[in-house]
């Protein structure tokens, strides 16, 4: 068993260019956040991250409606973009911004065709009692492992 920390780190390379790793990271995220990921209840037609500071990632239901997870803190293309985490430790949407955490997405060139994507979700015991179960699941293979893997499978499909 590991330790819980209040940071956790993940980082996969791509076989695109910086500009094209940050595009399909942010306009394409609902093709690679799991549906089951559902705070809903009903299943998710799409996932949406708005593309701009204040704008938020969301999930809308086929039946219209919404669940506001996170808000865009820095949205700085090609580089990195900073979203919290506003799902707490009982995976509810928590309302209060001190009690969020917050995920920061760098897009490194290694080539001109290579990027590496290095995540980190941090501040996570800002989540008060209970934040070990957050960093357990988005460091679990069901968490940012599994996005960022079918995130990479994305490239692979040619698409």
């Amino acid at each position: 068993m590991t330790q819980a920390t209040a940071v956790v780190i993940q980082q996969i390379v791509v076989e695109a260019s910086i500009a094209r790793a940050f595009t399909v990271f942010t306009e394409r995220f609902g093709d690679f956040k799991p549906p089951e990921h559902n705070l809903l209840g009903v299943p998710i037609a799409e996932t949406v991250f708005e593309p701009k500071v204040g704008g938020h990632i969301y999930d809308r239901a086929a039946d219209g409606s919404e669940c506001r997870w996170a808000r865009v803190l820095a949205y700085e293309p090609p580089n990195r973009v900073v979203f919290s985490w506003d799902i707490s430790p009982q995976w509810q949407v928590e309302t209060e911004p001190d009690n969020t955490s917050e995920v920061e997405v760098r897009f490194v060139a290694e080539t001109p065709q290579r990027t590496r994507v290095e995540l980190e979700h941090r501040h996570i015991d800002r989540h008060g009692p209970g934040w070990q179960a957050v960093s357990d699941g988005v460091s679990h293979d069901g968490g940012w492992p599994l996005y960022l893997a079918r995130y990479a499978a994305l490239f692979r499909q040619g698409s």
